[in-house]
Formats: C-alpha cells, structure tokens, sequence
C-alpha cells in the first residue's frame, strides 16, 4: 500500500507540476474535468447520483468554466445565482419528485467542487501567475506535511477529536508556521520572476499562511461529509489515496485563500 501510495502521488505531483506550468486553456479543461469527477464522487456520497439534478450540476459547471475562460471571474457571482435558479425551477416544475436536500446538494457540489477548484486557473491567470500558482501547492501539500510531522513530534491538544482524532493544534500551528516560512523563502528566491509583485518573500508568506489556516477548513470538511454518510473515502480513483475529493479536498479551499490573499496585499499595497 506504501509504495501504490508513493509511486501514484508522484504521477500526480508530476502531472500538476506540467498542468500548472502550461496553464491557459490545458490547465482549464484539466480543472473542469477534475471538477466533475468530484462532483459526482460528492453525488453519490449524499445519493443524488442518478437523479436528473445530478446532470444539471454537470451541465452548470461546464457552462461555468465556459464563462471563466472567456469572462475570467466577470459573471461568476451570476452564474452561481443562475445555477440556483436553474435547480429550483426543476424543483419546483417536477414537484415532488426531488426533496428540498437533494436540490440543496446539488447546488452546494456545484459550488463546493468546481468553483473554488476554478481558482487554480484564476490564481494561475494572475501577474506573476507563473510564481504564485505554486504557493497553493506549497500551502496545501506543504502544510499538511508539516503539520502532520509537527503532530507526530509534539501534539497534545486535539482539535477536534470527534471528527478528526489524529489533528492537534501543536500540529495545526506547525502546518501554519511551516507553509509560511515555506512561502518566505519561496518568494526571496523567485523575487526576481516576480516583477509585479510588491515585496515578494512577504507577499508569498503571508499568503502560504493564511491559505494553510483555510486548508484545515477543506480538510476537516471533507471528514465531516465522509462521516455524516459513513464512508472511508470518496472514491478509488487515485490507488492509495481514494477519490478526487480525498486528494484534493485542502486544496479547493486553499486555491481561494491564496488567489484572495495576494489580489488583497497587492490591492493594499497600492
């Protein structure tokens, strides 16, 4: 199981590392198709696989990375409150096929997985996008590292040991400090690639940081979600690591984090 574990995180380390580096329209279609694998590992977790809902989810999402790419984040609050209302006319014109829940889960998959998976594209498209698209590798993967190492070594206080009993704050605060420092030193070594980018080393520090607080987020929700519907993980696409959603359940709330974090400090710094 170790070495299925390893030799699939490096084809999937390796694949990212390509992906983020071409960026543009590949980076987009991998993104959009990652999203709807997750989509569906969420369906059939909460049971709304094979209902009609569940293709209108879909559909909404392609038609949303249509948007991104063309409009960047321009329609992005329309096309959620779109999809909504999408959802509740079919609620509503079918009444009572579907029940309140599963037109809510419908929506929620919507905006859980493909919007917030969208901010690797929109953090990718930003200046210095090149650079700063790493920071969500680094803040996600290096954070969860570090804090697991950090747990390991000195963690006594659990966070919350109903949901998750292996997180501590030891280890949460060691994630946190560690995908800072990772961000600072990131930044001082590729300041010169960074041309608009204001104090580079800080920027990317602050940013790792605040998206590594964000990340225990998307992970702990991920176990709640997993617990809620008693399942072990979301599905068994990637060998030792489960689904989509197992894999990258940090990283769709650290993408956000760091895309909102660097538009915020460049916004100030102006």
């Amino acid at each position: 199981m170790f070495w299925k574990r390893l030799a699939s995180g490096v084809v999937l380390l390796a694949a990212a590392v390509a992906f983020l580096y071409i960026g543009g329209t590949p980076l987009l279609l991998v993104l959009c198709a990652i999203s709807l694998i997750g989509q569906n590992e969420l369906y059939r977790a909460i049971g709304i696989d094979h209902k009609g809902l569940s293709m209108i989810g879909y559909l909404m999402t392609i038609v949303y990375y249509m948007l991104v790419f063309f409009e960047g984040r321009g329609y992005m609050a329309a096309m959620i409150v779109f999809t909504l209302i999408i959802l509740m006319t079919a609620y509503v014109s079918t009444f009572p096929e579907y029940k309140t829940e599963e037109v809510s889960g419908a929506f929620f998959g919507m905006c859980y997985v493909s919007v917030l998976m969208s901010y690797v594209y929109l953090t990718r498209q930003l200046n210095d996008g090149l650079f700063m698209v790493w920071l969500i590798l680094l803040s996600s993967w290096g954070s969860d590292t570090l804090a697991y190492c950090t747990g390991m070594l000195f963690g006594e206080h659990h966070m919350v040991p109903r949901l998750s009993p292996k997180k501590t704050w030891e280890g949460a605060a060691g994630g946190v400090a560690g995908a800072a420092i990772l961000g600072f030193i990131y930044g001082f070594v590729f300041r010169n690639h960074m041309p608009d980018t204001i104090s580079p080393a800080m920027t990317c520090c602050i940013a790792c940081a605040a998206g590594a607080v964000i990340s225990m987020i998307g992970d702990l929700a991920a176990s709640a979600i997993k617990r809620n519907h008693n399942i072990k993980d979301f599905g068994n696409l990637i060998p030792g690591h489960g689904g989509v959603l197992d894999r990258f359940d940090s990283m769709l709330f650290t993408a956000p984090a760091i895309y909102y974090a660097v538009t915020m400090l460049e916004h100030f710094h102006r």
